[in-house]
């Protein structure tokens, strides 16, 4: 099995009053609008909201692929605003994975070699750790089997190992089951639904208010701004989840 990270005493996301701008004078579009938000460490949170909502511009600042222009970002206990590129490549490296729609995967690896490339760049883990990962999302029958041998949701799993192949401390997936069929993104929900159960805290960013029920938390953006929050008290099993 994976190692769970270790329970953090801070909130595994807290942002305050955080900006982002595309272009410049009239063709300027405000992706995120004064965006203040709290994640608690192990918990499950859906972002919703339709295309152009700044959503996925929200996920990219979280882990570190866009800085934000004002606010503050704390990430894992870590302020990320004002770090340079070569500082948040390695934050990412150590504390986020991600998962997106569209797998990723290297065509000419196996399973096991798309997991192992990670772990060799990262020196966290050794061929047992691949292994456990394959197994833990339950493909370690396919670890020798290249990604145009598997389906679709055969190959999300292998990104999501691939994505838990750093033990991150957060993991950000993105429209994961937006090239799945029904079944398949049930099983991808409830894989990402027992990730979090087990104390990882996973942020989920679709459009599909179905994905919604799964979660601690659903909070929606439109126009780049937080409209509601709703806590769920009973969220639904990823089998029992419709759309």
């Amino acid at each position: 099995m994976t190692a769970t990270p270790a329970a953090p005493t801070t909130a595994a996301v807290s942002l305050t009053g955080v900006t982002k701008t595309f272009g410049t004078g009239d063709a300027a579009v405000t992706a995120l609008d004064g965006i203040d938000l709290t994640i608690a460490p192990g918990e499950l949170v859906v972002i919703l909201g339709p295309s152009g909502s700044g959503k996925t511009t929200l996920c990219n600042v979280i882990g570190g692929i866009e800085s934000a222009d004002s606010g503050d970002v704390i990430v894992a206990g870590d302020a990320i605003g004002d770090r340079k590129p070569a500082d948040l490549a390695a934050f990412r490296r150590d504390h986020i994975g991600f998962v997106f729609q569209f797998f990723n995967l290297i065509p000419t690896l196996t399973a096991r070699e798309n997991v192992q490339i990670i772990v060799e760049m990262t020196g966290k883990g050794d061929a047992s750790t691949i292994d456990g990962l394959l197994d833990d999302v339950g493909l370690a029958d396919k670890a020798d089997s290249f990604p145009s041998q598997l389906s679709g949701g055969q190959q999300q799993r292998v990104a999501v190992a691939r994505a838990l192949a750093t033990n991150p401390d957060i993991l950000l997936a993105d429209e994961p089951t937006g090239a799945l069929d029904l079944p398949t993104g049930r099983q991808i929900l409830g894989l990402l639904q027992g990730l979090a159960r087990s104390g990882r805290t996973v942020m989920v960013i679709t459009h599909n208010v179905s994905v919604a029920q799964i979660a601690d938390r659903v909070v929606t953006i439109v126009d780049g701004e937080i409209r509601d929050q709703t806590v769920n008290p009973t969220p639904a099993d990823a089998q029992d989840v419709t759309w």
